[in-house]
């Protein structure tokens, strides 16, 4: 029988050596229930997604801006349709993510605009130019703008690990987007 993708463990298989964090955060998430098979990356992976979920300098709505348009260029669904979920619950309009999720963010307001051209350039040069950084240095601040890349490469492992393994959407984010799909 060949070696499958891994799919996300259920409580029966958790690890012993990580049960604390099953109670916490990674047990709620089909993600991080797929990097449960890797106990020692879970728990090593903890500390930075708690910097750049709940502590980055970017603050809630501009995170939200960067993993939206990085789950776009990423063509990460699984991304995607949670970040849309915690987006909605911030109060962005369908408008406002619809932007986020188009080839050219034309339709974005400026500063949503400047992050994700600060995203793109990342994913497509691997690099900010002098020009954008410091654009993005006089609209978040010098550790907003590291926090931005944190954030870029946080969510772009995670969607290397998503696309890889195939990982299923969560029920209740499947539900909230087949009962209100993104308009705008």
């Amino acid at each position: 029988m060949p070696d499958l993708p891994p799919q996300p463990l259920d409580d029966a298989g958790w690890p012993d050596e990580i049960r604390d964090l099953r109670d916490g955060f990674a047990g709620r998430l089909n993600v991080y229930r797929v990097m449960a098979h890797h106990p020692e990356l879970l728990r090593a992976w903890a500390p930075l997604r708690a910097h750049v979920v709940t502590d980055s300098a970017l603050g809630a709505d501009r995170s939200e801006v960067v993993i939206l348009r990085t789950a776009h260029r990423f063509g990460s669904a699984y991304e995607w349709a949670h970040h849309v979920s915690r987006a909605r619950k911030l109060g962005f309009s369908d408008a406002r993510i619809a932007a986020l999720g188009r080839d050219d963010p034309a339709g974005a307001d400026a500063d949503d605009g400047l992050i994700a051209r600060a995203v793109d350039a990342l994913i497509d040069d691997r690099r900010l130019s002098p020009d954008l950084d410091r654009a993005l240095v006089a609209l978040i601040g010098r550790k907003g703008v590291m926090d931005l890349i944190a954030t870029v490469g946080f969510y772009s492992v995670l969607g290397y690990m998503l696309m890889s393994f195939d990982t299923p959407i969560d029920d209740d984010i499947a539900t909230e987007m087949a009962r209100a799909p993104l308009h705008g």
